[in-house]
């Protein structure tokens, strides 16, 4: 059977070099999406647009950083002489802290709304100014189960992803509001098996402490009902559904992909 949940359309996913980011990307591309592949990391953007190319789909990629309006509007003016238009947009791109709030630094608070907040705000706004000019579209903001259940050491992130939610819910209802229709919405993934885990201070003293790589994602998933961490590409099938027009009635609505951490 053909793959084509969401054929002919344009998406533009950020932070896929790895991760959620690139299982999204390549999903997409594999079910007929042409993709603009973009993250701070460029070089890991163009390896993933490389990996799509090679299976037949169409693809660009270049260096994103999402909290740069210069760099959304070049990179909007790129997706629309590439292909016209725009359909999709994921705002995934974001960073993780583990630091308690008296040992943070207003620096790394700020850092971690900038990309986290800030992005998807510009992410949001030039998709709907991008889509605007089209059909509409579909813009998917990835939040966390972490911005529905707080956690020590996780006030940072917590409060942006939280942030995240709300935010959407009101891009949501002002996109409803105007023809062409913008859908809204978001994804709240639980653990998942990302390279952003290993990117935090402590991992390896953490992986040592466990024994192995697989221990400690064990030891990471013990309070997740399910026993495990997802895999990027379950929530990339989820981020999929909002991408097609399998979720035409689908807005400011919320989809969490927890394992049940968070019931």
């Amino acid at each position: 059977m053909t793959k084509s949940r969401v054929a002919g359309k344009v998406a533009w996913v950020t932070g896929g070099g790895s991760g959620i980011g690139r299982a999204t990307a390549m999903i997409l591309g594999q079910e007929g999406a042409k993709v603009a592949v973009t993250d701070i990391d460029g070089e890991k953007a163009a390896q993933t647009a490389s990996e799509l190319r090679e299976q037949g789909c169409q693809t660009l990629s270049f260096q994103l950083d999402v909290t740069d309006e210069n760099q959304w509007q070049q990179g909007l003016s790129l997706v629309l002489a590439e292909w016209g238009k725009l359909d999709i947009l994921v705002n995934n791109a974001g960073i993780s802290l583990a630091q308690s709030i008296t040992d943070m630094n207003l620096a790394q608070w700020r850092q971690v709304m900038s990309v986290n907040l800030d992005g998807v705000f510009l992410g949001t706004k030039y998709g709907i100014i991008g889509m605007k000019q089209g059909k509409g579209g579909s813009i998917i903001n990835v939040s966390s189960a972490s911005g529905l259940k707080a956690a020590p050491g996780a006030s940072a992130y917590s409060t942006s992803k939280a942030g995240v939610r709300l935010f959407s819910k009101c891009a949501a209802l002002e996109a409803a509001q105007t023809e062409p229709r913008i859908r809204v919405n978001t994804v709240l993934p639980g653990g998942v098996m990302t390279p952003m885990w290993s990117r935090m201070e402590g991992w390896e003293n953490w992986k040592e402490q466990a024994g192995t790589e697989a221990e400690l994602w064990n030891k990471l998933a013990e309070n997740t009902p399910l026993k495990r961490f997802a895999k990027p590409e379950e929530v990339a099938l989820a981020i999929l559904y909002l991408a097609s027009d399998e979720s035409q009635f689908v807005t400011g609505a919320e989809l969490v992909i927890d394992g049940g951490f968070t019931a």
